[in-house]
């Protein structure tokens, strides 16, 4: 974009020069008044009003339309964005290059043409042809599906207003512009009032709005942190590249939970769901093999049973090792240690590796005791009856901790055919019927030798 040059304007007179100096007119009276030099300021685009003409409102006065969520034909985005996109709400997705974000909008965007009207897919990264390349292997073909390959916001604005769509795809928001902000599209100032823009846009208007977000080699989202504040919903896909699996997780929701995710399986076709992801999880698990522990790890409502793997060997070096693949790594390294302390397993000397199997990962407390059974599994050589899950959480003293949702746990598992489960005695204080065989422990030594033997 071009610079606009300076003007030199005498504050008495008025007259304006290219250059600067002293005023030529003002000079002749006697007085050399000098020429002070004035930029012209860059025209911004008033951001529309978000509700014109509104006023005060009593919150018992404000009625809510019938439709206001629109289900977008894919069940498990459905189930991460509470049931179903809201009409007006900006829904930011991230993740890494590749991990299938314009995929899963594409086969979004086919759904809701099919289903809640028209839906115009801007991309300020592809050109048509390759859209439509993907859109074949997809098999989108929906008659309301527009597609727009624009970056300059106040045309994109033009489109919407014209086309007047349901929802809006913007790919991405990082190269979207204002021809009215001076820096480059990406930059801190772009992405905040793009988003703005479109965030106004999509209240006003009631579109549905979905933003694909670049991220940083941090694996956060790239630009200001006011996007993430401006946006309703926020959502991660996330992936690992040697593994056939997608988890869509949100970490922030106005509209529903932030607890539940969404897993999908890559393909040729596209993204599938995955109707079962316990039995996807638990498809190669190995048979009597020291070290492999079941635990049930809870979603927001969904139980999914996963399984840890352990390997603790001989140090060869002073210092042992601790490597951990998607767990926490300080969270192992402190149940290690409970494990040597409580139940007197001299692991200091011993390497120790902990896995959860298939690229899954777990961060709730549920699953320390899985953890350690795993681990106290592969140091003593014995292995875990294959149809028993562990669940439960661990303190420093070696007590084992109640954890929520146990019946839904509970319920997940017998149905995928496990016969008993080994649980914190403090969440059978009830004593309601169980599907399965269940067993209560109370510290770690307990559940070592419930398990393990003596």
């Amino acid at each position: 974009m071009a610079r606009e040059r300076a003007v030199y304007r005498c504050q008495t007179c008025g007259f304006a020069g290219p250059k600067p100096g002293t005023c030529p007119d003002c000079a002749r009276g006697g007085e050399y008044l000098a020429l002070v030099e004035e930029r012209p300021q860059p025209a911004r685009s008033p951001r529309p009003a978000l509700q014109p003409g509104s006023r005060p409102q009593r919150l018992s006065e404000i009625r809510v339309e019938e439709g206001e969520r629109a289900r977008t034909g894919i069940g498990e985005l459905d189930r991460v964005l509470g049931g179903g996109v809201v009409r007006g709400s900006v829904v930011l997705v991230g993740g890494e290059p590749g991990a299938g974000k314009s995929t899963l909008l594409m086969q979004t965007s086919r759904s809701l043409a099919a289903g809640a009207g028209s839906v115009l897919y801007v991309s300020g990264e592809e050109s048509a042809a390759q859209v439509k390349l993907r859109a074949d292997r997809l098999g989108v073909a929906a008659e309301s599906l527009y597609f727009l390959a624009e970056t300059d916001l106040t045309v994109i604005e033009a489109h919407v207003a014209q086309l007047a769509p349901r929802v809006l795809v913007v790919d991405s928001i990082q190269t979207m512009f204002l021809p009215g902000v001076e820096s480059a599209p990406g930059s801190v100032s772009q992405v905040r009032e793009c988003g703005a823009r479109l965030m106004v846009q999509a209240k006003a208007r009631g579109i549905a709005t979905f933003l694909v977000g670049h991220v940083t080699k941090e694996g956060t989202l790239a630009g200001p942190r006011v996007l993430e504040h401006l946006v309703d919903t926020v959502l991660y896909f996330e992936g690992e590249r040697h593994h056939a699996y997608r988890v869509l997780r949100a970490v922030k929701n106005r509209f529903g939970s932030t607890n539940e995710i969404g897993l999908f399986e890559m393909g040729e076709g596209g993204l599938a769901e995955v109707k079962n992801p316990s039995g996807f999880f638990l498809s190669e698990r190995p048979r009597g093999a020291p070290g492999s522990v079941i635990v049930s790890s809870l979603e927001g409502t969904r139980p999914l049973l996963l399984e840890l793997q352990a390997l603790v060997a001989p140090a060869n070096f002073g210092s042992p090792r601790r490597t951990v693949i998607g767990a926490d790594y300080n969270r192992v390294c402190l149940l290690l240690a409970v494990l040597e302390k409580r139940v007197g397993l001299p692991l200091m000397t011993q390497d120790a590796f902990v896995n959860v199997a298939g690229g899954a990962k777990v961060t709730e407390p549920a699953a320390d005791l899985g953890v350690v059974i795993a681990a106290a599994s592969s140091y003593l050589d014995r292995p875990v009856r294959g149809d028993v899950v562990v669940i439960g959480e661990v303190g420093l003293t070696g007590e084992v901790r109640a954890v929520a949702g146990l019946p839904a746990r509970l319920r997940e598992a017998a149905a995928l055919g496990f016969a008993a489960a080994v649980v914190p005695q403090n969440n059978l204080a009830t004593r309601e019927a169980q599907p399965l065989e269940v067993q209560g422990v109370g510290s770690v030594e307990e559940a070592v030798k419930a398990l393990l033997g003596g």
